[in-house]
């Protein structure tokens, strides 16, 4: 068994983001930013999965599917969830999912894409 910690990032699925929203960042540059974010908590030691999801019509399925999964010592939910409003009620839902299934991992927010190694570094 690893003894690094486990952290999970949940954000939306790049492949369903309206960028028209979100000036200067497109699918390609969304998907690449994070993994790079994934690669550098890796490199510091940390094992990162990352659970994409819709606007809700199977998020929180998906959500409980992967924190059951596993265990996570932290969980970042993503700006695309959190700084939107129209995705409000999403976040709620998930944030009391994250509760529910990881009630003992850190909760931790980026502000965006390319902070998410540094919103977890702040927990563990």
């Amino acid at each position: 068994m690893s003894e690094r910690p486990n952290v999970l990032i949940v954000g939306l699925d790049p492949a369903v983001v309206d960028f028209s929203r979100w000036p200067g960042l497109s699918e390609d540059k969304l998907r690449t930013t994070l993994q790079a974010e994934r690669e550098a908590l890796a490199a510091d030691g940390y094992d990162v999965s990352i659970c994409f999801i819709d606007h809700g019509e199977t998020a929180e399925r998906v959500l409980v599917e992967a924190l059951v999964w596993g265990r996570y010592d932290a969980v970042v939910l993503g700006a695309g969830v959190r700084k939107d409003e129209e995705q409000f009620l999403l976040f709620e839902r998930l944030i009391n999912i994250i509760h529910r299934h990881a009630g003992d991992a850190a909760i931790c927010f980026n502000t965006g894409p390319t902070d998410t190694a540094a919103a977890v570094r702040r927990w563990i």
